[in-house]
């Protein structure tokens, strides 16, 4: 038997969704302008090492958040999931803002590295796109306080939030020596 939405879900829902499309759909586009605007006149390198902060930062967040909450420290566990969807909000801006200003960079590696990189590359992308809409519904149940449905849906997001952010710290490694 199907629960019908809620007022809020009626809003939430609808929302979530659209930017869930709208994201990836933004950065796409993006990554192929035809010309760059360099908004802050930042260097290449300066976005990917920030970028790399913000991702190595979440990661740390999100296992000091799961652990909390497996201690039943669900406020401090709250606190820990807010500041890590805060700071993944941050670079998901960034991120937009960097595909404006800077050309794409080529990765240059050889021999098993490259396939290797490709790897983690292509699977960090397609994830953090399925990430997006994830982390959105797993933040509104547990902030509407559907405790239930937030525990479902949490224990798929956490390990591709992971994962996600993660994977973004190697591919900076990775991408470190062709800025």
């Amino acid at each position: 038997m199907r629960k019908a939405l809620t007022k809020s879900d009626k809003i939430a829902v609808p929302v979530i969704i659209a930017l869930s499309i709208l994201m990836p759909v933004l950065v796409l586009i993006l990554m192929y302008l035809p010309e760059r605007y360099n908004i802050f006149g930042a260097q290449t390198g300066t976005f990917p090492f920030f970028h790399a902060v913000l991702n190595g930062s979440t990661a740390v967040l999100l296992m000091l958040g799961y652990f909390f909450m497996s201690i039943k420290e669900y406020k401090l566990h709250r606190n820990v999931m807010i500041t890590a969807f805060v700071l993944s909000a941050i670079f998901l801006v960034s991120y937009v803002i960097s595909k404006i200003s800077n050309d794409p960079v080529p990765y240059g590696g050889e021999g098993i590295l490259r396939p290797v990189y490709f790897f983690i590359l292509i699977t960090h992308i397609v994830l953090s796109a399925i990430i997006v809409p994830l982390v959105l519904f797993t933040m509104y149940r547990g902030l509407t306080g559907e405790y239930d449905k937030h525990a479902k849906i949490a224990r798929w997001t956490f390990p591709i939030w992971s994962y996600v952010a993660i994977t973004g710290v190697l591919v900076y490694i990775f991408m470190f020596p062709y800025y």
